[in-house]
């Protein structure tokens, strides 16, 4: 029975990911999409300054990078005031992200929290939780031996978009 329900997982999926993508709204300015053989990358802020896309879309299925606490207002750095403050930024960030994407949370289906100290972990769960108050993505969590700029916290998903 358990591979009967993993092999319609995996046909569900490639379905999915090979169906025709759905239309995508207008580019705004400053923003760019590329799409090549039916993957397009979601550039919401420009040209990406770093090795990776923000943001990764197959038929209806949107992968987010893994983002971390980092905001304008914060010089390149990760917000000041500990993992709750960092797993506000990065909730924040996402949720940006997924809109400027063509998705929103509501549609954020999976989620992966890398910890610098899994013992902060109720402490980032007080924070997480407010950003899905309806139905929560499936989660997994792991404990890291360092993330990008020291963060505490980073979070990467995966949406549908409509």
């Amino acid at each position: 029975m358990t591979t009967i329900r993993y092999a319609c997982l995996a046909l569900s999926l490639a379905a999915c990911m090979t169906s025709t993508p759905p239309s995508t709204p207008p580019v705004p300015a400053g923003e760019s999409r590329t799409t090549e053989n039916g993957v397009t990358w979601h550039t919401p802020y420009g040209r990406p300054t770093r090795p990776f896309s923000p943001a990764v879309q197959v038929g209806n299925v949107l992968f987010l990078a893994g983002q971390i606490g980092t905001s304008a207002n914060a010089g390149g750095s990760v917000v000041p005031g500990g993992v709750k403050a960092e797993t506000k930024q990065t909730m924040d960030n996402i949720k940006e992200v997924l809109e400027k994407s063509g998705s929103s949370l509501d549609r954020v289906v999976k989620c992966t929290v890398f910890m610098a100290d899994m013992r902060e972990w109720d402490a980032m769960n007080e924070v997480y939780t407010t950003y899905f108050p309806r139905n929560k993505p499936a989660r997994s969590a792991l404990g890291a031996n360092g993330l990008a700029l020291s963060a505490r916290v980073e979070i990467e998903c995966i949406a549908a978009v409509p």
